[in-house]
Order: C-alpha cells, then sequence, then structure tokens
C-alpha cells in the first residue's frame, strides 16, 4: 500500500494521506479505527454502488470493530442537489448521527461531492473519508477538499472546501466499472498530463492499449502520478485562489457542455472536448504550436473520448452558461490555456467570439 501524504500548510490537523493500492480495505480500516477520528461511522453511497461494494465495505469495517450504518442516495449527476443533500442530513438525523459520528464517501464523484457537503454544513461539520470507486475520483474529486452541487443555472455552484480526515484508494474497484465512467476518469488523467507533466503525457501515449485494457501495473502508476500532481497543487492552494486554478483546464467550457447537454454528455466527455477547446484557443492566439495541439487531440481520440461536441447542444446556450460560471471576474470568463504540453497559464479573458467560433469548429456536422 502505498501513501501519499497532503501536507496542509499551517493546518497540521487538516493534512491527511491518500492511501493507495490493490485488495487495502482491510488494512485501510485499521488506520481508520486507529485514529478514532469518529465513534460511529456511515456509510454513504449510490444505489448502484451501494448494491456492489456497500455490504462488503461495510463488513470490513465492521471487523475493526467500528459501528457502520449504510444509507444510500440516487445515483447520477441529475441528483447532485441541494434536494439530495438535505435528505442526505435528514437521513442522519433519523439514523441518530451527531457530532461524534462521521461519513465515508463510498462511490464516484457525485457522491464524493455531495457526501463531503453534507459533512461540511451537519452539526457545522463533521469527520469524512473519500472511498473512491471510480477513476474521476481516484485521480481527481476526492482530492482537495471541494464539496458541492449542481444549481440548474451550471455545476458545482454551491458548495464549501471540506479536506477529508483520508482518501482510500482500492484500485480493485476499477475492474468492475462500465467502460464510459472509466473512460470519464481518464479525461482526468490526460489533463494532469497537459497540464504539470509531458512525460506522463508520453506514458499515455505510449500506454495506451494497456490502459485501456486495464492492465493493473499501469492504472496504479497513472492513478499514483495524477494524485501526486494534485496533491501537490493543493498543498500550494488550498482554496484556489491562484496555481489551483490550472486544475480547470478543459473544465470552463466542459462543465458549459455538460449542463447544456442536460448531463446527457458524462463529466469525462465534456472535460474532453472543453480540453480541445482550450488548446485550439491557445493555438488562434497564437501561444501553443500546431503540432502540441494535435499530439492532445489524437490522445483525446486514443482514450476513446470524444472531439467533437454533439450537434444538438447549442452554442448559444453554452456561451449562455458561461456567463454564470463561478470563475467569471469582472464579466470575463478566466480561461486556463496553454504554451506548451507542460505549461499552463491562466488567461485574463477570452472573447465571446473566440469561444463561439471555436464552438462552431468543434460542433458535429
Amino acid at each position: 500500500m502505498k501513501k501519499i501524504k497532503v501536507n496542509l500548510n499551517r493546518k497540521i490537523s487538516a493534512s491527511y494521506e491518500v492511501l493507495l493500492g490493490r485488495d487495502i480495505l482491510a488494512r485501510a480500516g485499521i488506520i481508520i479505527q486507529r485514529n478514532n477520528w469518529a465513534r460511529r461511522w456511515f456509510l454513504v453511497s449510490d444505489d448502484t454502488v451501494a448494491a456492489l461494494y456497500g455490504e462488503k465495505v461495510r463488513e470490513v469495517l465492521k471487523g475493526m470493530g467500528l459501528e457502520v450504518k449504510i444509507l444510500s442516495i440516487p445515483p447520477g449527476e441529475a441528483h447532485k442537489t441541494m434536494e439530495t443533500v438535505l435528505a442526505l442530513v435528514e437521513g442522519l438525523l433519523e439514523a441518530g448521527a451527531d457530532r461524534s459520528s462521521g461519513l465515508i464517501a463510498l462511490g464516484g464523484g457525485v457522491t464524493g461531492d455531495i457526501t463531503g457537503f453534507a459533512a461540511s454544513i451537519f452539526m457545522r461539520g463533521i469527520p469524512c473519508l473519500q472511498m473512491p470507486t471510480t477513476l474521476v475520483g481516484q485521480v481527481d474529486s476526492s482530492i482537495g477538499g471541494k464539496t458541492g452541487v449542481d444549481l440548474k443555472e451550471g455545476k458545482n455552484l454551491a458548495g464549501t472546501f471540506h479536506q477529508p480526515k483520508a482518501v482510500i484508494i482500492d484500485m480493485e474497484f476499477l475492474r468492475s466499472l462500465p467502460d464510459r465512467e472509466f473512460r470519464n476518469g481518464l479525461a482526468e488523467v490526460v489533463k494532469y498530463g497537459i497540464i504539470d507533466d509531458p512525460g506522463l503525457f508520453e506514458y499515455l501515449e505510449n500506454e495506451s492499449e494497456r490502459i485501456l485494457t486495464r492492465d493493473m501495473e499501469c492504472l496504479s502508476e497513472v492513478v499514483s502520478r495524477s494524485c501526486s500532481i494534485k496533491k501537490g497543487i493543493v498543498e500550494i492552494d488550498e482554496k484556489e485562489l491562484g496555481l489551483r486554478k490550472i486544475l480547470n483546464f478543459g473544465h470552463t467550457l466542459g462543465h458549459a457542455v455538460e449542463a447544456e447537454s442536460g448531463y446527457g454528455i458524462s463529466h469525462g466527455e465534456a472535460v474532453a472536448v472543453g480540453m480541445l477547446a482550450a488548446a485550439k484557443i491557445s493555438e488562434k492566439r497564437g501561444y501553443l504550436p500546431e503540432k502540441e495541439r494535435e499530439r492532445i487531440e489524437t490522445l483525446i481520440r486514443r482514450m476513446g473520448l470524444p472531439v467533437r461536441i454533439p450537434a444538438a447542444v447549442r452554442p448559444e446556450g453554452v456561451l449562455s452558461r458561461l456567463r454564470y460560471d463561478k470563475k467569471k471576474k469582472d464579466g470575463e470568463v478566466s480561461f486556463v490555456l496553454l504554451k506548451r504540453i507542460g505549461v499552463p497559464f491562466s488567461n485574463g479573458g477570452v472573447d465571446e467570439n473566440t469561444i463561439g467560433e471555436v464552438l462552431e469548429e468543434l460542433k458535429q456536422k
């Protein structure tokens, strides 16, 4: 089992470990038991994941002497709402949870965000552990303390920062992941290569076939490297005031596309298109060489991710949603652009004409 420490400056109590390995639930249970973060635990999972793993995880933790009750939430981005959070909080109250209780998020990014948000507001804050079962959860959303829900205007517009006590990544969960969900996570892995690690980008290019067949040696490598990149950025900029903004590469436009599709386009698919859009904008502005943009587009295709926006998604609708982006300042939406692979920068704002032009270029004919 590998341990990656997230050290939050001047906040020793908020620092935590990412535990990574295969079949590590029992060892992770020992760590939970020893740290005594909570007297009673509530395992929060969506209906699908709860049916697959809920009882298995509960029994492992119970064997460590932990008291654990399962609480289920509806699956999918459509249920990442304030109503779901409030229903979870009411379920906790009905089950007798109090300030000595803790939550464990067992599932993907949606479950992690909802559970973390509920933990941050229940009794003004209780401990939370992240146990991601999806690739996107393991490499991205479980680390960093971002929580939140969607509003009708867009994604993640209500939320908090609430750091977990630990992140437990068991690679074996990935074996049962549907192909589409697996590719969603690959979009985030590609993002890390683009914004921080040209070596990782090249590794993805060279090992794409083994990664797509879920070779555990390759997956352990990309998950570990992705977590290390994310933790390094979070340590420098916990609240996204500066450097952490580069993690939004592809997400600014991607979130707008995802929301405009009514979440028919998955998060990873939207981010993939958003990354290519950002690369195209970078190229149009003379920052990014054409060959670098072509490498990005080729790798996105190779990972089985889309490079075009469905015709049903209206460019004007996407532009409208960008106006609600929480990264907007003084009427302009900041984009993360590229000078080359591994060298991102935060742009002061991209005009709507350029964005509209790129949206038209990326639209399926």
